[in-house]
């Protein structure tokens, strides 16, 4: 762990970068990296994607990711988001390890985008 990424940590810098060469977001900035061209992954399972997602959202399940990883663009910008921010720490370094240097974890995931007032499509 480098010296900066154990500061980060240590005082609790959302937005820094990790080892993983990682950076997390806020919500707001979501929608701007989309507009660039930037692929939102929800990696939550599919009846919670279902319930409600981010418009423009892709569902692959953090179980999954692995697996599909040659679903996403290479060369894309990509956007791990989930319900508050587990499932999308751990897809970001899944994705990391398969090479994909442009990741972004989505902090507070699907929870905070809600409580931000953003658009939620599907849910009933």
């Amino acid at each position: 762990m480098s010296l900066r990424s154990a500061l980060s940590r240590l005082l609790g810098s959302a937005d820094s970068n990790s080892d993983s060469g990682t950076r997390r977001i806020g919500v707001e900035e979501v929608r701007a990296l989309q507009d660039g061209g930037a692929v939102l992954l929800d990696v939550r399972s599919p009846q919670e994607f279902r319930a409600g997602r981010a418009p423009g959202a892709k569902n692959i399940p953090v179980d999954q990711l692995a697996d599909r990883v040659g679903e996403i663009p290479v060369g894309s910008t990509v956007l791990t988001f989930c319900q508050s921010g587990g499932r999308s720490a751990r897809a970001a370094r899944v994705l990391a390890d398969h090479g994909r240097q442009d990741v972004h974890d989505v902090r507070g995931g699907m929870a905070a985008w809600q409580r931000a007032g953003l658009p939620v499509q599907g849910r009933s």
